[in-house]
């Protein structure tokens, strides 16, 4: 954001705020125009509270932005949670203004108002407390990849009041309750780093030693483009079985994104070097041995 944008947000608050303390902190001003009347200097008063509530929201968002640019964005919930605070408290201290009540007194009427109100939008308040909840805790920021279990699985572009907005890998616009969210187990691929590592696995004959094909899968891998040679990738035996020998491919990524690419790389990379190799995966083969007293039986070889 350059200096024209920071001026322009600040200007309309800033001049709003100093012409009103300015009327109240004027002697003359004051004497002349806002003792004569009842009304007006506790209008003044009201309306340098919300002036000074509107600054005060504008230049925490600014400096929130301003810290966001060396890192990962900040939500909007939060700049509106603090917005929020600030205007009720500029509404507390009105209230106690025109009705000669304490700033808790005022603050325990408003409340009971809402307590009524939200007996009948309950969900939409279900949705907003769980919304600051998830701002509070922040198990996810704004352009993090994540995987809410049962939901959806996508990147965060926008985490509202009510509603958490996602980007598939699809390009699907998904709008999530709060609510769903905060109940669900939520998987968090880009934090505390964007960096992690997957694994494929490959099931192979016992014609080939474990150590020769983990040398001919490991020489493929070196030449993979998409992921990351730093640290370098493994290969580890999982499962000894009859049908086969498991290995477990496990290589590291610098994005959640590119994982189906990253996926396709390592396995056409794999399969055209054990094809040099001259090994292939097992398969079964079905052969029929013909019996003389009760029809064809049917065996299968795990082996080619």
């Amino acid at each position: 954001m350059n200096v024209k944008q920071y001026i322009r947000r600040l200007l309309w608050p800033t001049s709003l705020t100093l012409i009103c303390f300015g009327l109240l902190l004027s002697p003359s001003v004051s004497a002349e125009f806002l003792d004569d009347s009842e009304n007006l200097l506790p209008a003044v008063t009201a309306l340098a509270y919300f002036a000074a509530a509107w600054l005060v929201s504008r230049i925490t968002s600014l400096a929130l932005d301003q810290a966001a640019a060396r890192r990962r964005p900040y939500p909007r919930l939060l700049k509106d949670m603090i917005a929020a605070l600030l205007f009720m408290i500029a509404f507390a201290a009105t209230m106690s203004l025109f009705m000669g009540q304490g700033v808790f007194g005022a603050l325990a009427g408003s409340g009971l108002v809402l307590a009524l109100l939200g007996f009948a939008i309950r969900n939409v308040v279900a949705d907003t407390l769980s919304g600051i909840a998830l701002g509070v805790e922040g198990p996810f920021r704004i352009g993090d990849w994540v995987d809410i279990d049962g939901l959806a699985r996508g990147k965060v572009i926008e985490i509202g009041w009510r509603t958490t907005r996602l980007l598939t890998r699809d390009r699907a616009y998904v709008i999530l309750p709060n609510s769903q969210i905060a109940r669900q187990r939520i998987t968090n691929y880009s934090a505390p780093k964007p960096e992690y590592r997957a694994q494929v696995n490959i099931v192979l004959d016992h014609g080939m030693p474990i150590e020769r094909a983990r040398e001919v899968m490991l020489e493929a891998l070196k030449g993979a483009k998409l992921i990351q040679q730093d640290p370098a990738p493994d290969v580890r035996v999982i499962a000894y079985e009859e049908g086969g020998i498991t290995y477990a491919l496990r290589y590291w990524l610098s994005r959640f994104d590119r994982d189906i690419d990253c996926r396709d790389e390592v396995f056409t990379l794999v399969d055209e070097a054990l094809r040099k190799a001259g090994t292939i995966a097992p398969y079964r083969r079905i052969e029929v041995i013909p019996a003389a007293s009760s029809g064809d039986i049917y065996r299968s070889s795990p082996f080619s």
